[in-house]
């Protein structure tokens, strides 16, 4: 395994950052723990949940079967870096959401409980706070009309001073430790970057971001304020939902296939193109798309998902790929990012 520092932190953590969304939800309670305790063995210090993963409104099904996990063996806890997340709603009460203090003090102490521990060790905003859940919210989540109900004069977003005093509580009290974004804006991180400083805190240490080989949007803007604010970038859904592990390969063989008829034949050519590469180089497409994002300085650790054990071992592959100049090229022209970082972009 190799390791790195999150962000400008002085914390390390494995090159590979180990998802749970599926646990307890996707991948049973037995499979996950071997899972865990393989990535473990691995050398994986990394682990990534969510409050909201398991996809019951209030449950926190992935956060207490890693409570299990963590009970079940004694120094476990002590031997990963721990990260989840507050933001998603966990009920239907009208503060039960979002990042008022009231929810950030209440959604950690939950968040606790349920994984059996004293302190969080990477605490990320989900999101940036909006105020009111969204129809997207409704989507992800499956979170119902009348979760999504708020009145018109309460959906203003969360003050940064509120948002920041109450993490700084929580560090104070040992609960958590660092930190972290998701899902934010580059002026989202800039603008609690910048109130942070003025707080004399030390901040966001990491953003976590959508980021893969068909999804780039975030080499604009996102990256280049994560380099400059000394964030770690922890890249999610690294392999687009499956579409760059091999995916063609799979449905012809009628193995279940993780895009619909239409993304496959939109995306047929530059999959083609793409499968056609990883095969020349003697690679799997989705160790080849891990290795990609690792080329980058600024990520720290793709967020992998294995819901199999075969799936686990072989994402290891891709640290020891290395993509030279005419590689990188050739992703490029099967991939074409934003044309770099913005303004020049766009713009002379």
């Amino acid at each position: 395994m190799k390791y790195t520092h999150l962000g400008r932190s002085g914390v390390v953590v494995s090159r590979l950052c180990l998802g749970t969304m599926n646990f307890g939800w996707k991948t049973p309670a037995d499979e996950s723990f071997a899972i865990l305790n393989k990535s473990l063995e691995l050398g994986l210090n990394f682990l990534d949940t969510a409050n909201a993963y398991g996809f019951m409104i209030g449950e926190g099904i992935t956060e207490s079967l890693l409570g299990q996990w963590f009970a079940d063996g004694p120094g476990r806890r002590e031997q990963v870096v721990l990260a989840t997340k507050v933001y998603v709603p966990m009920g239907h009460g009208v503060n039960e959401r979002g990042l008022s203090a009231y929810h950030i003090r209440r959604a950690c102490e939950e968040s606790l409980r349920r994984m059996r521990t004293d302190h969080i060790d990477v605490y990320y905003m989900h999101h940036i706070d909006r105020g009111a859940p969204t129809a997207l919210d409704k989507k992800v989540w499956g979170l119902t009309d009348v979760d999504l109900y708020r009145p018109p004069h309460l959906k203003r977003e969360t003050p940064w001073d509120e948002v920041w005093e109450a993490m700084e509580v929580l560090v104070k009290q040992g609960k958590v430790i660092y930190t972290a974004s998701s899902n934010f804006a580059a002026w989202n991180i800039a603008q609690a970057c910048e109130k942070a400083s003025q707080r004399h805190s030390i901040g966001l240490i990491a953003e976590q971001s959508l980021y893969h080989l068909n999804q780039r949007a975030v080499e604009l803007e996102v990256v280049p304020a994560c380099r400059e604010y000394g964030l770690g970038l922890v890249p999610w859904s690294p392999l687009a939902g499956g579409l760059l592990g091999g995916i063609l390969e799979k449905s012809e063989n009628s193995r279940r296939a993780d895009a619909t008829p239409e993304q496959l034949a939109k995306l047929r050519p530059k999959l083609e193109a793409y499968e056609a590469l990883c095969r020349e180089l003697g690679e799997q497409p989705a160790d080849v798309a891990i290795a990609w994002l690792l080329h980058n300085p600024v990520v720290t650790a793709p967020i992998i998902g294995p819901r199999t054990m075969e799936q686990l071992e072989g994402s290891l592959r891709a640290l020891r790929i290395r993509l030279g100049k005419a590689e990188l090229a050739r992703l490029d022209a099967i991939w074409p990012g934003p044309g770099g970082e913005a303004p020049e972009a766009y713009a002379w």
